[in-house]
């Protein structure tokens, strides 16, 4: 039966500050049939590397548009989809629909599809608790990591800020996503708060952003735990290519303690980049993240 599904209309993704990519769809992937699912696709096709750029709760890929230009000057493809619920992409009315393996076998077909190769990951939040499961599963297409202020979810909560975020996002079904973005990230400008919240016209758009806290592996019976575990496995014992992590100190929810036990848990991981003022939205500071990352691999 086809999944009944908003789609936000092309309008509301005009003139929206510093993102002026062309969309890109897909809407036959194996299991995901009649969803179109979005992605920006930029720089060459052919180039060495790919940055794989993954968005979490409750953004979109307008999130990555201060590190793209970065990777793109490297001479490099980037490619940053738009989970399901997301940004340009359909979004399921029914909140029963979104599950861990709903949105992570989708990015396992379009990682297909696209048929990336000597991939970087890139990855923030949600971008992290689904991301990082899926290296080890196609580990000849994954070369690098940049990871932020996320997790790997192996059935315990992360902490009293996790909790408090889970219950405000209960209590708040028609999220003000702009509202909470600049709350969350001062410096941005009321152009770009509101840019986080195009994609979502009316609360019958926002399924996929209640049900993501939900989803959250806090209790070991959960989907995807499994999976996660493993991960966390092969992370220390199988990784074998560049890490590069950043954290926003000022996160409540996966700041520098929750970073840390991820830091020791990724093989070879260096210490991170500690931005003192960012919080939970780190690629809000993306320019000198992305640089820095670049340097720590030997491209600058």
């Amino acid at each position: 039966m086809p999944i009944d599904a908003k789609r936000t209309p092309d309008a509301r993704f005009d003139n929206l500050p510093g993102y002026d990519y062309a969309p890109h769809y897909v809407d036959d992937l194996p299991g995901y049939e009649g969803l179109r699912v979005h992605y920006v696709d930029e720089g060459p096709q052919d180039a060495v590397r790919t940055y794989l750029c993954l968005h979490g709760q409750p953004t979109w890929s307008y999130l990555y548009r201060k590190m793209i230009p970065v990777f793109l000057d490297s001479g490099a493809r980037v490619v940053a989809p738009d989970w399901l619920g997301f940004g340009r992409s359909d979004k399921p009315v029914d909140d029963t629909v979104y599950s861990f393996n709903f949105h992570r076998d989708m990015m396992v077909e379009l990682i297909k599809r696209l048929d990336l190769k000597t991939v970087t990951l890139v990855c923030q939040d949600w971008g992290g608790l689904l991301g990082l499961t899926i290296p080890m599963d196609m580990p000849e297409k994954f070369e690098r990591l940049i990871v932020m202020n996320t997790a790997i979810a192996t059935g315990t909560s992360p902490g009293a800020g996790f909790e408090q975020w889970r219950a405000y996002n209960r209590s708040q079904p028609d999220m003000d996503i702009a509202a909470l973005m600049k709350r969350g990230t001062p410096v941005l400008s009321d152009a770009e708060a509101a840019a986080y919240g195009a994609p979502f016209p009316d609360v019958t758009y926002k399924a996929g952003v209640r049900t993501f806290p939900e989803l959250v592996m806090t209790d070991p019976g959960m989907e995807g735990v499994d999976i996660s575990k493993r991960a966390a496995d092969w992370w220390a014992k199988d990784w074998t290519g560049d890490s590069f992590m950043a954290v926003g100190a000022q996160d409540p929810v996966l700041g520098p303690a929750q970073m840390d036990t991820l830091r020791k848990t990724i093989r070879d991981c260096p210490e991170p980049l500690i931005l003192s003022d960012a919080g939970h939205f780190v690629q809000e500071w993306g320019e000198p993240v992305a640089l820095a990352a670049l340097k720590s691999f030997g491209e600058l």
